[in-house]
């Protein structure tokens, strides 16, 4: 483990001298002008965004037993350092660098961030520095696999998990980011919508719990209590609250585009949030704070990769629907022998499919109520491809990361906790 550590000091050692010492490229696509109101916003939305890693570190922390808290909020919370090293070194050239295929970037275009400056780009950030467009969108790769440790919480190694981490981040996460919002990617130029990760974001990262969930097998000791509902309640709060900046900042200006994406966002929420509590009273259940927060994510997946594109109406459409698939689902889970810990697929997964599918039904003159095909056709087929490519290649990534190192903890560390075993910290 210590030659783990070791390797991980040494690569940020040499990323630091690699980004003094490396000349600028000399050639790079510049734009217009900079618009000061756009930037304003671009700055504020990139703040919120990075604020959900720490609220979905309280969202999981409060859901596990009382000896594997603190493991749980730090493995969301340590995405925030290994992602955003990973992304400059060579993570944004994966995602945003020139196209190889349509599938994913050339490595070198923005190797260790060099022509990553103050200037707009054409391309990607016409009224706002570039600098600013890839802070922004870093933000969302952190939050990804930070969405995945909450199907294996409460027994996987901290040391693998941080190379699962990295791996993910440039196998499975860069290319679905280059083909969805790249101007050349695949997915983009087949017409697929997704507004601000739905696709990229939301079903990448339940597919991989999914997968994750069957590779490490089930808890030897499993249960559903959730420990402090508190937190719960305020990684809620801190989610929804910085939603607004994954969605709404996805406009990349301050215009009505986003601000028809803001209103969305909120009213697909509170109507999945509602939804969820009233389920819940029609099925002769207690309407718990748990719930309600539960339903309020799962509204908030839902939307985003419709949020730019529908009406005020379809976003309620799109809370209720959703909420009721997720309830219905994970009621379905409980019978099954998978231990996803905190319910990854059914909500995050499965709110983003649905999500995704419904933006290609509401979609504003390009939807199915419009009388157009098209785009539902072209989501299906992108939908079986995405589901497809994280599942067998995250699974294939757990593979190869416990060739690494094992990546479940020992049966003693398990029933130990995982605070005490892999941090020695314990609340």
């Amino acid at each position: 483990m210590r030659r783990v550590y070791l390797v991980h000091l040494i690569l940020i050692f040499l990323c630091g001298l690699l980004v003094t010492f490396l000349p600028e490229i000399a050639q790079v696509k510049v734009g217009g002008p900079i618009n000061t109101g756009d930037t304003a916003w671009l700055l504020t939305a990139s703040a919120l965004v990075l604020l959900m890693t720490p609220g979905l570190s309280f969202f999981y922390g409060g859901m596990v037993r009382k000896r594997n808290i603190i493991s749980t909020m730090m493995q969301s919370l340590v995405a925030m350092g290994v992602i955003s090293v990973t992304w400059v070194a060579v993570g944004f050239s994966l995602c945003f660098g020139d196209s190889i295929g349509g599938v994913i970037g050339n490595p070198a275009t923005f190797f260790m961030y060099r022509g990553v400056g103050m200037f707009t780009h054409p391309d990607f950030a016409p009224t706002i520095p570039f600098a600013l467009f890839s802070l922004f969108q870093l933000k969302f790769a952190i939050i990804t696999p930070a969405l995945i440790s909450g199907a294996f919480a409460e027994r996987v190694k901290f040391s693998s998990y941080l190379i699962f981490m990295v791996l993910f981040s440039l196998f499975i996460y860069a290319p679905l980011a280059h083909m969805t919002w790249h101007p050349d990617g695949i997915l983009r130029n087949w017409g697929v919508l997704d507004f601000a990760g739905g696709t990229v974001v939301h079903i990448s990262a339940g597919m991989a719990a999914l997968a994750g969930s069957i590779f490490l097998g089930p808890r030897k000791k499993i249960s559903h209590q959730a420990e402090q509902i508190p937190y719960v309640i305020l990684g809620t709060g801190l989610l929804w609250f910085g939603w607004f900046g994954f969605n709404a900042g996805s406009s990349l200006a301050a215009n009505e585009t986003a601000i028809m994406a803001f209103m969305n966002t909120n009213t697909a929420s509170a109507v999945a949030m509602i939804t969820w509590m009233f389920l819940d009273g029609f099925r002769n259940k207690k309407v718990s704070a748990l719930g309600a927060c539960v339903g309020a994510v799962v509204g908030l997946v839902a939307i985003t990769p419709a949020a730019g594109y529908v009406s005020i109406g379809a976003s309620i459409l799109i809370g209720f629907i959703t909420a009721l698939i997720s309830n219905f689902a994970l009621s379905l889970k409980a019978k099954t022998n998978i231990d996803d810990t905190l319910d990854v697929f059914p909500c995050h997964g499965l709110g983003g499919i649905v999500g995704m599918l419904l933006t290609a039904v509401f979609a504003k003159n390009v939807g199915l109520i419009y009388g157009q095909t098209h785009t539902f056709i072209m989501h299906v087929l992108a939908l079986i491809l995405v589901m497809i490519f994280a599942f067998v290649g995250s699974y294939a990534l757990y593979k190869i990361t416990s060739l690494i190192r094992p990546m479940r903890v020992t049966e003693e560390e398990e029933l130990e906790g995982l605070d005490l075993s892999q941090h020695g910290e314990s609340i």
